[in-house]
């Protein structure tokens, strides 16, 4: 598991050239481009977040915090981003929406399930977990109100409207997440185990600190030239499997741009470190709710063919919705078990059965 978890990301990194060179070679062949540049982003998504922890450990407080929520979401921005760029809004959406319950359900369900194989009971901090998922609570309510909107005005208030509502409701998020930011990371640091004498593995020395900055610099830039390989075959890959966008975004898109966070979480929660498990999960849907997806929006404007509403689908809520109250009522006592893992990964599975099923 140690090796693993040390050198698994650089031995994939042979995906990296050979999904260019079959760029290259075989433009005409999606399916094996697809497959081989979601194995490329994986090891490139796990360097990532290993700077990232680096550099934010170094620099602590606040820009920490700021790193985190940049580049610990890069692949999922940049892979946004392109699809933007070509205008799939709904594939956007949809590895959002596989993003957040996928944090949820599957990361920390999997968490729990292998901790509690080991553990008889796992024990992490309430008031952290608490916070998560109310501010995950608040990023449901900021994606239902645009889709009841719709509904309700049917067109009479014209799509401006709309527009400018999603956008405003993008704007709240994002400014929510900054003051969370600032709770977390400043004024009630104390509550989330971020106390001064808790920082003693934060040294690094200068010479770390730059190999994680230019790791940094590079594993993005690959990430950028490996997901526009990745989004431009997703549609004839969907097509050749039988899978809906819809489906390819919310689970295998989404589970490629998490799957460093994934196994993190996973290996954390079976050395018995349940809050560095559950603050992953938790923390990495909140980031993708109230961070990367009013990011996007944003981005919309500059970028794509024309801006990116907040509409998601009827089904999308609801798996939305039934995520964040499964990860309420397992977290809300502070302490977890393996029947819990289970529960949540059956939710996980029948949401993904549904979104497979789903009509495209």
């Amino acid at each position: 598991m140690t090796f693993l978890r040390r050198y698994g990301p650089f031995l994939l990194l042979a995906f990296v050239p050979l999904a260019v060179a079959l760029e290259l070679i075989m433009p005409e062949n999606h399916t094996v481009i697809f497959c081989v540049s979601a194995l490329a982003i994986l090891p490139l998504a796990a360097i990532i977040g290993r700077s990232t922890e680096v550099l934010a450990e170094h620099l602590g407080g606040g820009i920490g915090g700021l790193l985190n929520a940049t580049f610990g979401n890069a692949a999922e921005l940049i892979i946004g981003a392109l699809a933007l760029r070509e205008g799939l809004f709904d594939l956007v959406k949809a590895s959002l929406t596989g993003s957040i319950i996928g944090n949820v359900l599957l990361v920390f369900g999997a968490s729990a399930f292998v901790g509690g194989l080991k553990h008889h009971t796992q024990r992490f901090n309430r008031t952290a977990a608490g916070l998560g998922t109310t501010m995950l609570l608040l990023s449901t309510i900021g994606l239902v109100v645009p889709a009841v909107f719709h509904r309700l005005a049917r067109g009479a208030a014209g799509g401006g409207v709309e527009l400018k509502l999603d956008t405003e409701i993008a704007v709240v998020l994002f400014a929510t997440y900054c003051a969370g930011l600032i709770f977390t990371l400043r004024t009630h640091r104390d509550l989330f185990g971020h106390a001064d004498g808790q920082r003693h593995s934060a040294a690094h020395s200068k010479k770390e600190v730059r190999r994680a900055v230019i790791m940094l610099f590079v594993a993005t830039a690959a990430v950028a030239v490996v997901s526009e390989l990745l989004v431009t075959s997703v549609s004839a890959t969907a097509r050749d499997f039988g899978m809906t966008n819809l489906f390819v975004g919310v689970v295998i898109v989404a589970l490629v741009g998490n799957a460093a966070e994934h196994f993190s979480a996973v290996v954390l929660a079976a050395d018995d470190k349940m809050d560095a498990a559950i603050g992953i999960a938790v923390g990495s849907s909140t980031q993708i709710a109230l961070f990367v997806a009013p990011a996007l929006v944003f981005l919309s404007y500059l970028i794509a063919p024309q801006p990116m509403d907040l509409l998601f689908t009827t089904f999308e809520l609801v798996a939305i919705a039934l995520s964040v109250l499964s990860i309420a009522f397992i977290a809300h006592d502070g302490e977890t078990n393996w029947m819990e893992g289970v529960q949540l990964l059956a939710v996980y599975l029948i949401l993904s059965l549904g979104f497979f099923f789903l009509p495209g």
